[in-house]
C-alpha cells in the first residue's frame, strides 16, 4: 500500500452540495486502498491497527459516553433498520419530547456512573424551530452539569446548526449508515447527498462531527470499505466515528437478515482506527450480541469510545455494571479517570 498507517491525512472537501457523490480523484483513503486494508491478514491488519491506536492515543483511555431518546418514536422516514419509523410495526411507541427535569436526572445519573459525554437524540426527519428552544435548554443545562454535550436530529439547516453552536453543543451525529451506492437498498426517504450537506453546516457552524455508519445490513465488504472511505475522506474527518452492528428487530425490514461475521465487523473497526487515526472510535449499537470476546478483539483493534449504559435510544445495551466489568478484566482505563489523573497547571495568580 502507498498510504503509511500513522501518517496524518490530508483533507479534502467536505461540504459539497451539489457535487455528485463519488471520491475526489486526490482522496487521501482512495477506496482500493481502505479495500486493501480489509482483506490483509486478520493479524497483520490488528497489528496495524495497534500501531496507530498507541501513536495517537498513548494514555489507551477508553470513552464512556450515554445516549438518551428525548423524543421516541413516530419518524417519517423510512430507514429499513430503524424501529422508531411510524410506518413499521414495531412496538415502539410514539412519545412527546421529554421535559427538561427528566434529561437533566438522566444527565446527572450518566455523569455518576462515569460518563463524560451526553448524547440527546430525538425520531425526527427533521427538527422544526419550534422544537429547537427546548433543545437548546438541555443543552445548556446538560453542558451546565460539566458534561461534553451531544446531539443527533436528523437533517439540520445551517440556522439550526448556529443555533445548536450558540447554545454551547460540542458534538453533532448524523451518520453516513452505508455506502452511497447501497444507501437506496437502506433508505427511500432521502438521499446521500442530503447527510453530506447536514454535515457540511455541522462543521460551518464550527461543531463537532460524530459520524459513522452500520454493517451488517446486507452490504458487501467492498461496500462497508466504500463507507470508511466515505467518513476517511472527509474534511476533516469526524472526531466521533461510531460503528454500529445492526441490531435486528422484528418489523422492520432488515430483520431476518443474515448475521456478519463478528471478526468481519472487527476488521470494520480496526480500518477506521487506520484511516481515521485521531478520531474516537466507537462500539455502537450491537455491542449485545458480540459478547465479551468480540468486544475484547474490538478494543485491540482500535475502538476506544463506547455507547454506556442500558439503552441506546430504543435497543438494549449491556448494563453499565457489565461494561464497568469488562473494561476492568482488560485493564482499560477510561477517559474521566485519565483526566482525572492528569497534572493539574498551577495557578500564576
Amino acid at each position: 500500500m502507498s498510504q503509511n498507517s500513522l501518517q496524518e491525512p490530508k483533507v479534502v472537501s467536505l461540504h459539497r452540495p451539489t457535487a455528485a457523490i463519488t471520491l475526489p480523484p486526490a482522496a487521501t483513503w482512495p477506496r482500493e486502498e481502505v479495500l486493501a486494508l480489509f482483506e490483509l491478514p486478520f493479524n497483520e491488519l490488528m497489528f496495524r491497527a495497534q500501531q496507530t491506536q498507541r501513536a495517537n492515543f498513548p494514555d489507551g483511555d477508553v470513552e464512556l459516553a450515554t445516549l438518551l431518546s428525548i423524543k421516541t418514536g413516530g419518524c417519517e422516514e423510512d430507514c429499513g433498520y430503524c424501529p422508531q419509523a411510524a410506518r413499521y410495526d414495531t412496538g415502539v411507541e410514539a412519545k412527546k419530547i421529554l421535559d427538561i427535569e427528566t434529561v437533566l436526572d438522566a444527565a446527572q445519573q450518566a455523569k455518576d456512573n462515569g460518563a463524560t459525554r451526553f448524547c440527546m437524540g430525538a425520531a425526527w426527519r427533521s427538527p422544526k424551530d419550534r422544537d429547537m428552544d427546548k433543545v437548546e435548554e438541555m443543552v445548556r443545562s446538560v453542558k451546565a452539569l460539566g458534561l461534553e454535550t451531544c446531539a443527533t436530529l436528523g437533517m439540520l439547516e445551517e440556522h439550526q446548526a448556529q443555533r445548536l453552536k450558540d447554545a454551547g453543543l460540542d458534538y453533532y451525529n448524523h451518520n453516513l449508515d452505508t455506502a452511497p451506492e447501497f444507501y437506496d437498498n437502506v433508505i427511500s426517504t432521502r438521499d446521500y447527498q442530503d447527510r453530506l450537506d447536514t454535515l457540511g453546516h455541522v462543521r460551518e457552524a464550527g461543531l463537532k462531527v460524530c459520524c459513522g455508519g452500520i454493517v451488517g445490513m446486507g452490504e458487501s465488504r467492498d461496500q462497508r470499505a466504500g463507507l470508511i472511505a466515505q467518513l476517511a475522506n472527509l474534511n476533516p474527518y469526524p472526531e466521533s466515528v461510531p460503528i454500529n452492528h445492526l441490531v435486528q428487530v422484528e418489523g422492520t425490514p432488515l430483520y431476518g437478515m443474515d448475521r456478519l461475521d463478528p471478526l468481519e465487523f472487527v476488521r470494520t473497526i480496526a480500518v477506521a482506527r487506520i484511516t481515521m487515526p485521531k478520531a474516537r472510535v466507537r462500539l455502537s449499537a450491537g455491542r449485545r450480541e458480540l459478547g465479551e470476546a468480540v468486544q475484547a478483539m474490538c478494543f485491540m483493534a482500535g475502538a476506544n469510545s463506547i455507547f454506556y449504559g442500558d439503552k441506546l435510544l430504543t435497543t438494549d445495551n449491556p448494563e453499565a455494571n457489565d461494561d464497568r466489568a469488562l473494561l476492568e478484566k482488560l485493564g482499560l482505563k477510561t477517559r474521566g479517570a485519565v483526566l482525572d489523573s492528569a497534572p493539574k497547571e498551577k495557578c500564576g495568580c
